[in-house]
């Protein structure tokens, strides 16, 4: 009875504890998303400050709460690039919400992994659920069943596996050796994520065939067309397009429906990476610039890109299951069931742990609601329609890619004269460099065909027009400075 009396005093005792330290947390949290703009968006540190000022070597007992929060105000939250700033507008912004960070701290408390429906029977059946609310709302057919990833990088891989699989099933078996070199193709636009897939597929990146764009960087499908042919005529075996709705670089749109038809006439697999643009077309408007999304084999869409769902939330959508248990499905003894009609989500790709993220998808939808989230996208698109007015308005700028979504791609141009190309990219990395140095927002840079422009990404939820006018501004003030040293020099 005596130990009974000690072991219930002591789970008491970690229960108050729990209570204290999460409620700090959670006020830590809470202060956080009230007033990150305290903190500059970039901190103005160097390599190597950080580690500096870390223990060098790991303590030998255990600390006070009191130390560990004390470190975490004083080193780490003032020391990262605020990714949840809402002055935050490069690369694509994200947004850390609410909802989504109370339910990542639910899923770690329950710390379950999601590896076969019996280990997770309700992380899998919501994953599920949640991934089919996803379809809906993108309006495609039943057919689509997804499942959720950390990033669109993973997922493209994934869908890749499943292409390769479907065109030389014994490669499972006896690796790619004697096999015909097989080639993937997209546009000169298209992410990096697919030249790693191929690395990683042992496709290799010479089987990788980028396709031109069109003035309006959209993949060309008559050139695709000519390039698979080519190819096939050569002796290599095609079997997947990637095709991009919402480039990294100017967010552009291939015609996705003339590409479908090149990937049917063919018979390759069509993946769209959609993480971008993918979370817009909840709003029937961009839906109708997703024309032919249906007919793919696998879509990527991204949540936590522009459905407010903290990182890391990829959603990879196919058509069934049944490709990507093919191309993956392995079962040892150990983790065999007899629940043969439940879905084990580590048949659908690499990973056999896997956490809990469809939670935090789920706790966002249900607190904004679809309309809730097609206004905030809309607002987006409304804020980056009129910065894309001012900049176009502004002698010494001009707008380097047509806008359909939210980024907006611009280049500081000479007021007088014809500098060389090479300066004037200079020029932009320059400007660049010192708004960032500003620490009110951040932005980003791409390389076009007219060379170095700035990109300004809006995203978060919590960037209002200020935010946006302040970027405009302060890249106008810069740019008006810089020309005047310049000048000088």
């Amino acid at each position: 009875m005596e130990h009974e009396s000690s072991a219930d005093d002591a789970v008491e005792e970690q229960c108050s504890e729990a209570r204290r330290v999460l409620r700090r947390a959670a006020d830590l949290a809470a202060d956080y998303l009230e007033g990150s703009e305290r903190y500059r968006v970039s901190p103005a540190i160097e390599p190597g400050d950080v580690a500096a000022r870390l223990a060098a070597e790991p303590p030998p007992q255990g600390e006070e709460w009191d130390a560990i929060f004390g470190d975490y105000q004083r080193l780490i939250e003032p020391n990262v690039t605020h990714w949840n700033h809402p002055g935050f507008l490069a690369y694509f912004a994200t947004t850390g919400s609410l909802p989504g960070v109370a339910a990542e701290t639910l899923s770690a408390a329950l710390n379950v992994n999601a590896m076969l429906w019996s280990t997770a029977p309700a992380a899998t059946e919501l994953e599920e659920r949640v991934c089919d609310w996803l379809r809906q709302m993108l309006e495609l057919p039943p057919q689509f069943v997804g499942h959720v990833n950390d990033t669109a990088s993973v997922s493209t891989l994934l869908a890749l596996a499943a292409a390769r699989h479907r065109s030389m099933p014994e490669a499972r078996q006896r690796g790619l050796a004697g096999a015909p070199p097989m080639s993937v193709y997209c546009s000169d636009q298209a992410h990096s994520s697919v030249d790693k897939a191929m690395i990683a597929l042992g496709l290799g990146l010479d089987a990788l065939r980028r396709i031109e764009t069109d003035d309006r960087y959209r993949l060309r499908p008559d050139r695709l067309a000519e390039a698979i042919d080519r190819d096939r005529a050569a002796g290599l075996l095609p079997i997947a397009v990637v095709a991009t709705a919402g480039t990294t670089s100017t967010t552009s749109i291939d015609p996705l429906r003339a590409v479908a038809e090149v990937c049917r006439e063919r018979g390759l697999w069509l993946h769209v990476d959609a993480a971008y643009a993918g979370c817009a077309a909840i709003c029937p408007e961009v839906r109708e610039l997703l024309d032919g999304l249906e007919e793919a084999d696998s879509i990527v869409l991204n949540p936590h890109k522009w459905l407010f769902v903290p990182v890391d939330c990829s959603v990879l959508l196919t058509r069934g299951y049944d490709a990507l248990r093919a191309a993956f499905r392995l079962v040892p003894e150990y983790l065999r069931t007899d629940r043969a009609e439940a879905t084990d989500l580590m048949d659908l790709g690499v990973a056999l742990g896997r956490r809990f993220r469809a939670l935090k998808l789920w706790m966002v939808i249900r607190r904004f609601g679809v309309e809730g989230l097609r206004a905030e996208i809309r607002r987006h698109l409304e804020l980056a329609r009129e910065l894309a007015g001012w900049f176009a308005a502004e002698p010494g700028f001009e707008l380097a890619a047509p806008v359909p979504l939210s980024v907006v791609c611009l280049r500081a141009v000479p007021l007088d004269g014809s500098p060389p190309a090479e300066e004037l990219d200079r020029f932009n990395v320059e400007l660049i460099a010192r708004v960032n140095r500003r620490g009110v927002v951040a932005l980003s840079h791409t390389r076009l065909r007219c060379g170095v422009v700035v990109r300004v990404a809006i995203g978060n939820q919590r960037t209002g027009r200020r935010h946006v006018q302040a970027a405009f501004e302060q890249l106008r003030d810069e740019a008006a400075a810089l020309r005047a040293e310049w000048r000088s020099r």
